[in-house]
């Protein structure tokens, strides 16, 4: 029996709470592949097993991190887009009242988060879920998380796998895609 096997899936609420787990607590959640890849490096590309495949047992959520040479630069990146999966795909109920990660700025209906924020992709998640909760439609779920509609459709702007997905779930309701 596989441990994926033997433990229950994770509800979308359960999932979403890996998104506040430190990168040793997620990492502790994953079974970790190292592997050669193509890359970067020209006379000294990945002569050693550098690239990172992390697998959520939980979840199946794969996430792999190939473009350095350097084996923790590589975990790095992959640990960021596991979190970037793990928002994406896990819907939860929009907690009421709304309340945003502590490191994200929301201030006058607009909301700011930094690439470099560790919190990004639970402000992804919280938006995705809001507008799910909304009809998938942006100006109801703006006003339920106390941001105006072009600060929301800004902020999914600047995470283009997040648009993809909003409009992936608006096609599949038979709603029009959102234009940029």
């Amino acid at each position: 029996m596989s441990t994926q096997e033997s433990r229950p899936e994770l509800s979308g609420f359960e999932l979403r709470q890996r998104l506040a787990y430190s990168d040793e607590a997620l990492l502790a959640e994953c079974r970790i592949d190292t592997y050669r890849s193509s890359g970067p490096g020209g006379q000294h590309r990945n002569k050693v097993s550098s690239a990172i495949r992390l697998r959520h047992e939980r979840s199946g959520l794969v996430a792999t991190g190939t473009g350095s040479r350097s084996q923790h630069e590589n975990k790095a990146r992959a640990l960021s887009r596991l979190r970037e999966a793990i928002a994406l795909a896990a819907r939860a109920p929009l907690p009421c009242p709304v309340t945003w990660p502590e490191n994200v700025l929301v201030r006058d209906g607009r909301l700011r988060v930094s690439e470099r924020n560790p919190s990004r992709h639970e402000a992804v998640a919280l938006v995705l879920d809001a507008l799910v909760e909304n009809g998938l439609q942006p100006r109801p779920a703006a006003e339920a998380l106390g941001l105006t509609s072009s600060s929301l459709t800004r902020f999914l702007l600047e995470h283009p796998k997040a648009w993809v997905a909003l409009n992936q779930m608006r096609a599949e309701r038979g709603l029009p895609p959102l234009r940029s």
